[in-house]
């Protein structure tokens, strides 16, 4: 049930934006779908993921933007903005010498310390390449080609990243096992 909460809205946005052929066209029934989302995760599985709630807001606000502004730039620069703060976390969190990712990841993995300082290090500079990614396409190409890359292109990116950290989770597991 949780993939449908958090790939639900997108879904919603990607038909709206087929049909019309407008990115704002699309921000209504993505901005519903969203609450309609947590509503949903509430109802089903009697709590909310914060992620699911900081998303949201997310796309609330900027949503809104877009709207009152009649500029797809906001909905747009949320994508960058998200990035930009995972990014900023997660090294904030290893210049505090605390790899944040042991914090999301260690009840799931049980890495050495090197293994956690690296993984999050890897995840920072990943978002910090998404953010990048998403200026360059929105500022370069068509809204279509956008709306192609946050839907399937980030998501490719990403599934393909994770692939790419198996071996080195692998060498880096801990002992404790």
């Amino acid at each position: 049930m949780r993939q449908i909460f958090e790939l639900g809205p997108l879904v919603v946005f990607f038909y709206f934006f087929v049909k019309t052929g407008e990115i704002q066209q699309a921000i209504m029934p993505l901005m519903i779908a969203a609450v309609i989302a947590i509503i949903g995760s509430y109802i089903f599985e009697k709590k909310v993921s914060p992620m699911l709630i900081f998303s949201t807001a997310l796309i609330l606000i900027f949503g809104s933007l877009t709207i009152y502004f009649n500029d797809p730039f906001f909905i747009k620069f949320k994508v960058t903005l998200v990035n930009l703060i995972f990014a900023i976390i997660l090294f904030g969190g290893l210049y505090f010498k605390k790899p944040l990712m042991k914090n999301l990841m260690g009840s799931a993995l049980s890495l050495t310390d090197y293994g956690w300082i690296q993984l999050s290090k890897r995840w920072a500079y990943f978002f910090l390449f998404l953010a990048i990614a998403n200026e360059v396409v929105y500022r370069n190409f068509s809204d279509a080609v956008w709306v192609n890359f946050k839907l399937f292109g980030i998501m490719g990116i990403t599934f393909i990243f994770i692939f790419s950290q198996v071996f080195f989770i692998q060498k880096n597991l801990s002992n404790n096992q």
